[in-house]
């Protein structure tokens, strides 16, 4: 079976943001499990831009009020005979615990990043190319040369002010996807569309395609409906709509 390449498409505000987020901890993971100058420069602008996500707009609110209303649908699937009751209540657990850890911290996510005077001075020369040099940042260049062990605890404690928004993001994007089963469809001469119904929460889509097809998919879509193109490629600079029939797999997730 070839390897499947997926693509997502967020289909609301929220969701672009936690898939947004979803990418930077993912990052931030990656590089901070590495020693060595490259890696320690990539975990701490991973951090930077998490920190840069989190002052748009109330994103506390806005993932307790989204935890609140997976709570509230679950809750209500306790009624229901054919449920696994055990695992029902690992999620509820999981939900509040996200819930109540967003909750324990004081004032706007990452204020006590953005009042970090060596994280501030990081911040407004990386906006400059090459402006994180040694000559720019003289600080910056003797914490890279610091041991991986004190650089590994410096960064848990920036880390411990936003681990919980790093936790209840994965919980949420995990339920949004494994809220439905993915089902096989065929985009007709690389071109495929759906209308989506105007009573459901449809959160994002997600496309899985075989690698060996030599195919990307463009996605474009709102609250009514989302269409797929896929487009051949002839190098990275190019490419062209497909005239061929592109099988696939489509999850519309609704949560």
């Amino acid at each position: 079976m070839s390897e499947l390449i997926t693509f997502e498409q967020p289909l609301n505000e929220k969701s672009r943001t936690l898939l947004r987020l979803s990418h930077l901890f993912e990052q931030l993971d990656f590089f901070t499990s590495k020693s060595g100058e490259w890696n320690v420069r990539g975990s701490l602008q991973a951090l930077l831009d998490i920190t840069a996500v989190m002052t748009r707009g109330d994103l506390k609110t806005e993932l307790v009020k989204e935890l609140d209303r997976f709570r509230i649908f679950f809750e209500r699937l306790k009624a229901s005979a054919d449920v696994d009751m055990n695992r029902l209540q690992h999620v509820l657990q999981n939900i509040e615990y996200a819930r109540q850890s967003l909750k324990n911290i004081s004032g706007a996510l990452g204020q006590n990043l953005r009042q970090d005077e060596f994280l501030s001075a990081v911040l407004q020369r990386s906006s400059i190319p090459g402006g994180t040099f040694d000559f720019d940042i003289p600080q910056l260049h003797y914490w890279l040369n610091q041991s991986h062990s004190d650089q590994l605890l410096q960064m848990d404690d920036w880390r411990n002010e936003i681990g919980p928004v790093q936790d209840a993001v994965e919980l949420l994007l995990g339920m949004i996807r494994e809220s439905t089963v993915s089902k096989q469809c065929i985009a007709e001469r690389g071109f495929y569309n759906q209308t989506l119904s105007s009573d459901s929460s449809s959160q994002l889509v997600q496309i899985k395609v075989a690698k060996d097809e030599n195919v990307f998919c463009e996605i474009s879509g709102g609250k009514q409906r989302f269409t797929l193109r896929f487009i051949e490629v002839s190098d990275l600079g190019h490419g062209k709509p497909t005239e061929r029939d592109i099988p696939f797999e489509l999850k519309v997730c609704q949560l």
